[in-house]
């Protein structure tokens, strides 16, 4: 897919499912993960952790039968992503619901529409393996992906006055869900 840059040339978007890194991939993937911590997008991170805990995390990814990881690349480098958590084998009741989490665009590589073809790569991953919907959770403070969720269907359910603590405050946490049968 095409988009066009500030500097009015046409940058290529793509994404994929990433089941092994090849060269440059996991660096390309931390850097990423890095600029949107900073930015404020986070993931369970406040601040970027060091890169060698940053590589085993998302190493570690790969390896959890349970997650896939989709990233999004501009003109070929890893700059978003978000995986498909499928519940535990031994949760019946919850078979029918995947989440989607760690989804982020680093801040460079905003505005050509990675957050968007991941949130759709994900729901219909989660489609084809069956899931009747999608959850995800986000601080109440990232109104751009509150707003980005809401304009895909996504379904406010719920808030949690306590989620996250952010430099010693309490923020809030909204709770969505999109129904995939319908």
């Amino acid at each position: 897919m095409a988009a066009v840059t500030a500097t009015g040339l046409a940058a290529s978007t793509s994404v994929e499912e990433m089941t092994r890194f090849a060269r440059g991939d996991l660096a390309d993937l931390c850097d990423a993960a890095e600029a949107a911590i900073r930015a404020g997008g986070g993931f369970g991170w406040l601040n970027p952790p060091p890169r060698q805990v940053m590589e085993t995390y998302w190493k570690g990814v790969l390896l959890v039968p349970e997650r896939r990881l989709f990233v999004g690349r501009l003109d070929g480098v890893i700059a978003a992503s978000a995986q498909m958590l499928r519940p535990s084998r031994h949760n019946e009741v919850q078979a029918h619901a995947a989440t989607m989490t760690t989804h982020f665009v680093a801040p460079w590589a905003r505005g050509h529409g990675l957050a968007r073809q991941l949130v759709v790569t994900v729901c219909d991953a989660a489609r084809a393996e069956g899931f009747r919907l999608v959850n995800l959770d986000v601080r109440e403070t990232q109104t751009a992906a509150i707003a980005h969720y809401e304009s895909l269907g996504f379904v406010h359910w719920g808030t949690h006055p306590l989620y996250a603590i952010v430099d010693g405050t309490p923020v809030a946490g909204r709770y969505y869900y999109k129904r995939l049968d319908r």
